[in-house]
């Protein structure tokens, strides 16, 4: 992944940059709560949020792109669990690739994404010409970018979070089972913790 270098202080065309930049939502920045790692949501419900096809989920997860990270497949029957991470990252690939960005410029930057620390990801806005896809973690280097003529589009991470975080709070997610747990061969998700709950409680 490139990173962002401007030169050029034109006062007049840093200012309509800039203005540009916050007419696409790219200059974007926002707090955000750390979704709990132990929480993971199974295929289907990582595709509605991401936006993509199960064929597309299953691809990807096979050729290494966006693998799930709660819990990988292990035989026929056991359910993959995907983090809001993973999620994020999907819904990332699936706008690159609407964009035409080749798949080798995606793997880089998936692969550049996973060396963040998730609240990082909020502050990144990935900008691309269609061909190279740039990270910018500043209004400056957005605007650089876009001065220069090489930020055709971009995508606000922190956005893309929101919407994630707005779809996946309709449906439904699972607790990763530690080592050991008894989870009756079905799957531990938050209903069944609640009626096991109730029943003890």
């Amino acid at each position: 992944m490139a990173a962002s270098s401007g030169e050029g202080n034109a006062s007049h065309e840093r200012h309509t940059a800039s203005q540009r930049a916050g007419e696409q939502g790219l200059l974007f920045d926002t707090t955000v709560a750390t979704p709990p790692e132990d929480v993971g949501y199974r295929g289907p419900t990582a595709c509605s949020a991401a936006g993509i096809t199960y064929r597309q989920l299953d691809y990807w997860a096979r050729t290494g792109l966006v693998e799930p990270s709660v819990r990988p497949a292990q035989g026929s029957g056991s359910q993959r669990l995907y983090s809001f991470r993973d999620i994020l990252v999907l819904k990332v690939v699936k706008r690159l690739l609407d964009t035409g960005v080749s798949l080798q410029q995606i793997r880089t930057a998936v692969s550049h994404l996973r060396n963040r620390g998730v609240n990082d990801l909020a502050r990144i806005t990935l900008m691309s010409d269609g061909v190279s896809v740039y990270e910018c973690t500043s209004a400056d280097e957005v605007v650089d970018l876009l001065q220069g003529g090489q930020g055709v589009f971009g995508i606000a991470l922190g956005r893309v979070w929101q919407e994630v975080e707005g779809s996946l709070a309709e449906l439904p997610s699972e607790r990763a089972m530690a080592d050991g747990d008894d989870d009756d061969d079905h799957p531990h998700d938050e209903l069944a913790h609640r009626r096991r709950s109730r029943k003890t409680g």
